[in-house]
């Protein structure tokens, strides 16, 4: 489904990406995991359409997306759907008009079937009687499960998650975790997920992808990298999170990247 082939990327001359190459499989989830500053979200939104290479490829069922004409590559994009960090919900529409909103500016459907996908995802991701408050209203895991209804409202084949859990207590990300990983089991779709709950997230995939100084230092299963005796993996699985040494990488706007 998903092919990223010796990509590279810089900012500001600062290199991100150095030559990775990943495949996701068709129904796979998979997650990328590795210390901040080491090109995570980078690559993330490389596979999602959002950023072009310097070099090398991405491809999503063999079409190079950097060669695809824009109207080719929305068609494209509309089989993906991306959770950010920060849910990205509007914050002056209910929790109902939010989930709404891509059925009616993508798709223009009539009103009775925008309301009965709108509520039939509400239930599937725990919010029916929610859909009248407003983002300002809901807890901080409520509105990560209103953005990710928002997404699963367009029943996309592809989707993307940055950091679905940032600014959540443990319990609660957990409670986020297991909710995706339902969500993947009765849809079924192609994920990549960027996390740094090591090692909460290894339950809900089945690829794990370690990318260290920009480049793929593993990738198997998440019985493989516990079985690795790789210094790197053995390092991030026996330690806390720390910034990485020297200076965090470049983000897209220019700025240090430190979440991701």
């Amino acid at each position: 489904m998903i092919r990223v082939a010796d990509v590279h990327k810089a900012f500001d001359g600062v290199t991100v990406l150095d030559g990775v190459s990943l495949e996701v499989p068709d129904g796979c989830f998979t997650a990328l995991i590795g210390r901040s500053g080491h090109g995570k979200s980078v690559l993330l939104r490389h596979m999602a359409g959002l950023l072009r290479p310097d070099r090398g490829r991405v491809e999503i069922d063999g079409e190079d997306l950097a060669t695809l004409r824009m109207g080719a590559l929305r068609r494209l994009r509309r089989r993906f759907g991306f959770v950010f960090q920060g849910g990205a919900l509007f914050d002056s529409m209910t929790v109902y008009d939010n989930v709404a909103f891509p059925l009616r500016e993508c798709l223009r459907l009539p009103e009775p079937a925008v309301q009965e996908r709108v509520m039939a995802t509400l239930g599937q991701v725990g919010l029916s009687g929610s859909e009248g408050k407003l983002p300002a209203q809901i807890s901080g895991g409520m509105g990560k499960r209103a953005a990710l209804a928002r997404v699963l409202v367009l029943q996309p084949q592809i989707i993307f998650f940055d950091e679905p859990t940032t600014g959540l207590d443990p319990i609660t990300a957990q409670s986020i975790l297991d909710l995706v990983s339902r969500c993947h089991r009765d849809l079924r779709f192609t994920g990549v997920i960027v996390s740094h709950q090591i090692p909460r997230v290894f339950d809900i995939v089945q690829q794990v992808a370690l990318l260290h100084r920009g480049r793929i230092r593993f990738a198997g299963t998440p019985d493989e990298l516990r079985g690795s005796q790789d210094e790197v993996v053995k390092g991030l699985l026996g330690a806390d999170e720390q910034p990485v040494a020297n200076g965090s990488q470049a983000s897209p706007g220019g700025q240090q990247e430190t979440g991701s």
